[in-house]
């Protein structure tokens, strides 16, 4: 099993809302084409510039009141927006004979404390089965302590990887890989461990929380962390042609982490 997580700077433009870049989704669908049906598959993708400027306008991570009326509407929008996003990357899967099927993350995921809390993945095994690519997407979530949360891309991945123990979990990023540094100023870390990660935290000066509404590369890390429990980790970038298809075979060029 491969899952492969596209990032929303990949397939969108974060400065320019709701922008999209068919031409990249529709390279990285017929990039995992090549490994279909042989391996199972599962994609997640990010908010982009559809879902984060709604969860940071209508303050989702800070929870819900009880007369919140604005907070509920809000909760909505930033669905309705994820509803469009993932609705134009099935497309373009589809467009290249790939049969993914949209999961609706919010319907199937409860959080709590910034976790996942519950996921019910029975639909996402029985999708698997009859070969089909289920396609989830961070989302808002309902939470058991705060009523509202935001749910990453990359906790659900994580999530997935405990169930299902896939072979290779891959992010695609706008970037070469994980630097050890500031992009542009560090240099890119082929080979990390999972020991590595703590002190690469704390160059990275992570313990803010990140750069967005989901913690960009400090919660990759983490949430990598996690996962090179189960799976094999990749960081490659899936904005240029070929990458994703190398990292698939073992020969990328990008950051592989392993325990």
């Amino acid at each position: 099993m491969i899952i492969v997580k596209i990032g929303g700077s990949v397939f969108s433009d974060k400065s320019d809302p709701r922008s999209f870049r068919e031409d990249v989704v529709r390279e990285i669908a017929s990039e995992l084409a090549g490994f279909y049906p042989e391996n199972e598959i599962i994609v997640v993708h990010g908010g982009g510039s559809f879902g984060h400027p709604l969860a940071q306008q209508y303050r989702i991570r800070e929870g819900i009141e009880p007369d919140s009326d604005f907070k509920r509407v809000g909760f909505s929008l930033t669905h309705q927006a994820m509803l469009e996003v993932n609705d134009r990357i099935v497309e373009a899967f589809l467009s290249q004979h790939l049969p993914a099927f949209s999961v609706s993350s919010s319907s199937v995921f409860l959080t709590e404390g910034g976790e996942v809390a519950y996921g019910d993945v029975e639909v996402i095994k029985k999708l698997l089965e009859l070969k089909f690519i289920p396609v989830l997407f961070g989302d808002v979530s309902v939470d058991l302590a705060k009523g509202v949360e935001i749910l990453s891309g990359d906790q659900i991945i994580a999530y997935l990887a405990k169930m299902f123990r896939p072979e290779k979990v891959i992010f695609l990023m706008d970037v070469d890989g994980v630097y050890d540094g500031s992009p542009g100023e560090g240099s890119i870390i082929q080979d990390l461990t999972v020991e590595d990660i703590e002190p690469l935290l704390e160059r990275l000066k992570c313990t803010a929380g990140g750069t967005d509404v989901t913690g960009g590369i400090c919660n990759k890390l983490l949430k990598a962390r996690e996962i090179a429990e189960y799976s094999e980790v990749w960081f490659v970038n899936g904005r240029i042609p070929g990458r994703l298809r190398g990292a698939i075979a073992g020969q990328g060029s990008g950051t592989r982490l392993r325990r």
